[in-house]
């Protein structure tokens, strides 16, 4: 692809530039792509309802065309025009969950470009929390298409930084709003089924589901289709999220795993719960003991680790279910081997 000269904005998280804010959504409605932080991770925007910005996305990303897009909205009542159906229950788990990290997936409007769904009937729809993300959505005044804005299969992007690296020459602008809070991306979950049924795991548990709408199906995910067939959902790729450094999850602490890896001479980055003495060629990060604080730092933390270099990556085993479900799903999916 042809490259692009990428402008980054600084604008301040909590209160952003109008004038800043203004020239993204200028590019967003000429069909253009701007990367700007939400409250999971960075996305990758472009106007939902334009087929050949859609495209871009792809293209920029290297994105596979049947793996969907999740569709950002200011508020629930921006869902109406982009679905057959707005039922009670999404109602009920709008009214609790948004603006916030629970996406939904409904059978699609005819307004919504086959593209933006990987040609599958459904589209996913969020409302983000964060104040840029709400600021762009209200003055591009269109709903915006946004992925996670890196390299496809590659680590999610927590910083402006992160975006950077993967997309400047690809993008025409990056609005950096500092550092994501959740570092995982959204909770998604298909209301076309009965009960609705959990696509991926994010911080928005199964169980807080459940308290508004009762019954929610978990750990029946449905095989990865063909290429040739849409996914229900984004992030549903077997490897995903994943660094360039071949990462291990250690049944334990990993210190057995870490001592073998040293022991070949290898550079090992270790993610723990436990601090540890210096050792040469080893670097130890302390992990949070929330699933909040842990899922804040991943992604983080794993950038850091490819950017110096190191040969593997072992990571502690972590606690299970609730809120760690979806760092589980992350940890699980960077560790499968490369196709």
């Amino acid at each position: 692809m042809a490259h692009i000269h990428t402008k980054t904005l600084t604008v301040d998280p909590f209160h952003p530039d109008p004038a800043a804010i203004n020239q993204a959504s200028e590019v967003i409605q000429v069909g253009g792509l701007v990367a700007f932080p939400t409250e999971t991770v960075y996305g990758l925007g472009a106007n939902a309802l334009d087929s050949h910005a859609v495209a871009r996305i792809f293209e920029a990303k290297g994105r596979p065309s049947y793996n969907p897009l999740i569709v950002h909205i200011p508020d629930k009542d921006a869902a109406r025009d982009l679905v057959q159906e707005w039922t009670e229950t999404a109602e009920r788990l709008a009214d609790r969950f948004w603006a916030g990290a629970l996406t939904l997936v409904l059978k699609k409007s005819n307004r919504v470009p086959d593209m933006v769904t990987g040609g599958g009937d459904t589209v996913a729809l969020r409302v983000p929390a964060h104040p840029v993300a709400q600021a762009l959505l209200k003055r591009a005044g269109v709903p915006i298409a946004a992925p996670s804005a890196n390299r496809s299969n590659q680590l999610s992007p927590t910083l402006a930084a992160h975006v950077a690296q993967g997309l400047t020459g690809r993008i025409e602008m990056i609005l950096d709003g500092g550092a994501t809070t959740g570092g995982v991306e959204s909770t998604v979950l298909s209301l076309v089924e009965n009960p609705p049924r959990l696509l991926r795991p994010g911080l928005i548990t199964p169980s807080e589901i459940a308290e508004v709408i009762g019954a929610v199906q978990v750990g029946a995910e449905a095989p990865v289709q063909s290429k040739t067939t849409p996914l229900l959902s984004p992030g549903m790729l077997a490897r995903h999220y994943a660094p360039q450094t071949p990462l291990i999850i250690a049944q334990g602490d990993g210190a057995e795993e870490v001592s073998a890896f040293l022991r070949q001479g290898l550079r090992v980055g270790w993610l723990t719960f436990h601090p540890q003495p210096p050792q040469p060629n080893l670097y130890p990060t302390l992990m949070p003991s929330t699933a909040e604080g842990y899922a804040s730092r991943l992604f983080a933390e794993l950038h850091l680790l490819d950017g110096i270099g190191v040969d593997r990556i072992v990571v502690a085993e972590t606690p299970r279910g609730g809120k760690w479900l979806a760092i589980e799903d992350r940890l699980r999916r960077a560790s499968l081997p490369t196709e």
